[in-house]
């Protein structure tokens, strides 16, 4: 009998660290090719900055982003990595700039005094955005849904398109074609957070147009973006 207990013990000793060994296998094997390739989903709001005297912003100026990541890992452990994706950025800025089109096909920027009645005035845009970013998590092959995740880096973007809107009672006046806007965008990001809901910040390197005097001031309008983005794997 005694032989035979520990002829047992011995059996699942064996047994346990076959099991181990195939189970470290198993995961230096996944984490061998273990990366973060995700799609993403973000709502935001924009808040314009560097606006010359008398331009504000009203109602509620917001975006909605989405695209794909490709995730390339730069260490062993594969939670440092390089981020190379694309994503469409629709964007709507509402605000007390008048944006029109003067006899000369000349466009026109004027702030709009708080005399003049109105229901809209806010322009709206579409940037083609490549994301590249560095990116740092806390996961690993055991626990791949719930960690820390820390991305930093810049949004390269085009803006392939842009209509200014103007609305009051008998009277609308809509701009699509602007000679005077900066179409590459240029972005930095930084977005943290745990598991697939994480919260976002960008900030425009260039303004939005160039070239552009109000009363003899310049209209170096810069974006500032903040809120929600969701990582899907």
């Amino acid at each position: 009998m005694k032989h035979c207990l520990i002829f047992i013990l011995l059996f699942l000793s064996f047994v346990s660290s076959a099991q181990d060994d195939l189970l470290d296998q198993y995961f230096k094997e996944v984490d061998s090719l273990y990366r973060e390739d995700q799609f993403y989903i973000g709502l935001g709001i924009n808040i314009l900055g560097d606006m010359p005297a008398g331009m504000r912003q009203s109602g509620l100026s917001g975006g909605f982003y989405f695209g794909f990541i490709r995730d390339m890992p730069v260490n062993k452990r594969r939670n440092l990595s390089i981020g190379i994706g694309a994503g469409l950025a629709i964007d709507t800025y509402s605000q007390n700039l008048f944006i029109g089109e003067g006899e000369n096909e000349n466009t026109i920027f004027e702030v709009i005094g708080s005399d003049i009645d109105y229901s809209t005035n806010r322009f709206s845009t579409q940037v083609i955005e490549i994301p590249v970013h560095l990116r740092w998590r806390t996961s690993n092959v055991g626990d791949p849904s719930s960690f820390w995740r820390i991305y930093s880096g810049i949004n390269i973007g085009y803006m392939y398109y842009f209509r200014s809107t103007f609305e009051q009672e008998n009277n609308k006046v809509q701009q699509t074609k602007l000679d005077e806007l900066n179409r590459l965008r240029w972005n930095l990001h930084f977005s943290f957070g745990k598991s697939k809901i994480n919260f976002f910040f960008n900030y425009s390197l260039n303004p939005l147009f160039d070239g552009v005097d109000v009363d003899n001031a310049p209209v170096n309008v810069t974006v500032f973006k903040a809120g929600v983005i969701f990582y899907i794997l």
